[in-house]
């Protein structure tokens, strides 16, 4: 018995061998813990709120836009999760980090990530029949009975953002969740409950009674009764209303729109009946309000005049920031520039419209505007004419304007003519040095950012141009040459770097403009090239920037002769 059993202590090996045994990996690999005082008691909760933003940055959506025109890159879902995570850390946290969870709902179809493809095939197996489990449905489902059940939770419900077949199905639902959240300030809706539908009629009655802050709403044709309801106190802090279709009185609209004392924001589509006299001041009645914004969009009862006779008020005048006008064949080009004459605080213009006509030979006074940053001027030809389209002599006009100075505080435009920018470069040179003391020079002031595209293009090209001093001089190059990148998706082969490419516009010391490549962006070899072949421009230097034929050759062959060319600069 004694030999067996010290033959069966043997074949123990002892504790230290055991450790020798246990894979390389495992040993004195493991993560260092830090074991002393918790420093994250001394971040206050401003540096944690900053911080919980960065982890679910769509938390931070505060903007009264729908759910597919909301911007914010990234998977919704899997950062809210995220977000729901650092709440359970620890008791500091949970505040801060719950007050941003339920601030800005939103609930996406799908994860925008390659889980979705895992979570898809995990809701393939578990569903009954075979079919997909509808996981927004849930997902506000889940929501409803979250604030539901903790009434603090949803009175920091702001906004609720859902996706579009979401708000159409689940009415019910959605009238459960707002019904205890009486904070909430903007909530996507179904297209019934815009044109008065009776099947959202509980969802308007819970909306009406218990959220009364909201900021946006919407009124389509039929919904006139709804709309009228505004005058019994309804959302009296309405930032944002849009009207499409609606027939009404105009003295019941003026009524309407004078009790809400916060708008700032009106949006008209397609009224026909709407004309000027809407602006006119009239006894018993509230003045049009003062606005932030407006829009505009196929209101032909509305000329230039009634647009002017509006903002001959100063009030008015000071307070409209942005105007839109899109398709509203009362209000002409040359009457835009009556509106930027008494327009003296606008920033923003968008006119858009389709002509069939070119522009008379009369000359008209080119657009002023000392205050206006951003324009949109998309002018669509309908002729059938395609080598002189009447579009042209209204780009001819805007071109006008820009070298004439008018508009110093222009920095971007957007055209719908992929031939702009080259004709803002091909413009007539100037006279360096000019016999009057009194000659005024022709050309830009201010660098200008120009966006342009056709109409058969998806994509906008984007184009920088700073111009040259008053005498045709380059500027300073203290702070780098100046450069205009022309980007195009399309195209384009591989010696030119990619998907992308650019090219650079500087003033060529006469008034015009000229193209040469940048410095990091040169066309690598692909393949023998005659040196007698112009390659649109890329082999010259920037010495050469003074060289006539080097700017012809770059400007109007690139520019015009090789327009179909799949490696073309300028398209």
């Amino acid at each position: 018995m004694g030999f067996m059993k010290r033959f069966r202590l043997g074949t123990r090996s002892p504790k230290k061998n055991r450790e020798l045994q246990r894979p390389r990996n495992e040993q004195h690999y493991s993560s260092p813990t830090y074991r002393g005082p918790d420093q994250f008691q001394r971040l206050d909760d401003k540096l944690l709120l900053r911080i919980f933003e960065h982890v679910c940055p769509h938390a931070t959506d505060e903007t009264l836009d729908g759910s597919e025109d909301s911007g914010n890159d990234g998977c919704m879902s899997c950062d809210t999760r995220d977000l729901a995570h650092c709440a359970l850390v620890k008791r500091q946290w949970y505040g801060v980090s719950a007050g941003l969870l339920y601030k800005s709902v939103r609930i996406d179809a799908v994860h925008y990530c390659e889980l979705e493809e895992i979570y898809a095939e995990q809701r393939r197996r578990k569903s009954r029949n075979g079919e997909d489990i509808d996981a927004p449905t849930m997902r506000l489902m889940q929501l409803c009975r979250t604030v539901r059940g903790n009434h603090h939770i949803g009175t920091r419900v702001r906004f609720l953002k859902l996706p579009y077949m979401t708000r159409e199905s689940c009415k019910a639902e959605i009238a459960r969740t707002v019904s205890v959240c009486p904070n909430l300030e903007y909530v996507d809706l179904p297209d019934g409950f815009f044109n008065g539908d009776v099947s959202c009629h509980t969802l308007r009655q819970e909306l009406q009674a218990r959220c009364l802050h909201i900021r946006k709403m919407k009124y389509n044709e039929g919904g006139e009764q709804t709309l009228e309801s505004l005058m019994h106190g309804y959302w009296q802090q309405l930032r944002v209303i849009e009207l499409t279709k609606i027939q009404m009185e105009p003295t019941i609209l003026r009524r309407v729109l004078g009790a809400l004392p916060w708008l700032s924001e009106v949006s008209f589509v397609d009224l026909r009946w709407l004309n000027d006299s809407i602006f006119h001041p009239a006894a018993g009645l509230p003045d049009f309000p003062a606005l932030d914004t407006l829009k505009l969009k196929k209101i032909d009862g509305l000329t230039a005049e009634g647009l002017t006779q509006y903002l001959s008020s100063p009030v008015c005048a000071n307070s409209l920031r942005t105007l839109a006008i899109r398709d509203c064949e009362g209000i002409k080009v040359p009457g835009l520039q009556l509106i930027l004459q008494v327009g003296t605080r606008l920033e923003t213009l968008e006119y858009t419209a389709t002509v069939s006509a070119a522009l008379p030979l009369d000359p008209y006074p080119p657009m002023q505007s000392r205050s206006l940053r951003k324009m949109n001027f998309e002018i669509i030809s309908s002729g059938s004419n395609p080598i002189y389209p009447p579009g042209a002599s209204y780009y001819q006009y805007l071109t006008n304007s820009l070298m004439s100075s008018s508009l110093p505080s222009l920095r971007k435009l957007y055209v719908r003519d992929p031939t702009f920018p080259e004709t803002l470069t091909l413009a007539p040179p100037l006279r360096p040095f000019a016999d009057s003391p009194a000659h005024t020079p022709r050309g830009f002031n201010q660098p200008l950012e120009v966006f342009s595209k056709g109409l058969d293009e998806l994509e906008w090209i984007f184009t920088s141009i700073i111009p040259a001093d008053a005498y045709g001089r380059r500027g300073s190059m203290s702070g780098g040459r100046p450069v205009s990148s022309y980007s195009a998706h399309k195209g384009l082969g591989p010696q030119w770097g990619g998907d992308a490419r650019r090219s650079i516009v500087v003033p060529n010391g006469f008034g015009g403009f000229l193209a040469i490549p940048a410095d990091n962006e040169r066309p690598r070899s692909a393949g023998h090239m005659s040196p007698s072949y112009p390659s649109h421009g890329h082999s010259q230097s920037v010495g050469n920037i003074g060289n006539d034929n080097f700017r012809a050759s770059f400007m109007s062959h690139a520019g015009r002769d090789k327009r179909a060319s799949r490696a073309d600069l300028w398209r």
